[in-house]
């Protein structure tokens, strides 16, 4: 079996995207409310959302999916040339409002060799994207994980 972490792989965990900005807006939180058929009026309605704890119109938490990122580059030599969505787990620290700055950055967290009788060898590779607001404070995080094999 060919070792599938070389040394450029191992020299390559964490290596950071260029970080993506994006301004938030009532638009956008209330299109992607509407695509998810979420009626929550802290999404939507303005007068609600003021009298809310939060004081205006929030994101849900599920919102930072929407947002562009982008990820760093896998050396792998030879290329794999499938992938799986292995998954992803998201942590929630602050709400998302209207107005908000976010960056995200994506770095590669770990890498894991694995065998499969039905597909053979697999890199499994996790990446941490950080979200964070115009005050820097990180709004959320998230762990996805590809298989490539």
């Amino acid at each position: 079996m060919n070792k599938l972490i070389t040394n450029a792989l191992k020299k390559a965990l964490g290596t950071e995207s260029a970080p993506i900005t994006a301004v938030i807006e009532k638009g956008g939180i209330r299109r992607f409310a509407e695509a998810i058929e979420d009626p929550n009026p802290l999404y939507q309605d303005e007068l609600a959302a003021r009298s809310s704890r939060y004081g205006g119109i929030v994101a849900p938490p599920t919102f930072l999916r929407s947002l562009p990122t982008s990820r760093p580059e896998l050396p792998l030599d030879p290329p794999l040339e499938r992938i799986l969505d292995g998954g992803s787990a998201w942590e929630y620290l602050e709400q998302v409002r209207v107005g908000d700055v976010i960056t995200a950055v994506t770095r590669i967290a770990d890498l894991n060799e694995r065998e499969s009788k039905s597909i053979g060898q697999m890199l499994i590779a996790t990446f941490e994207t950080i979200y964070t607001n115009q005050f820097c404070h990180v709004v959320a995080k998230q762990r996805a994980t590809t298989i490539h094999y």
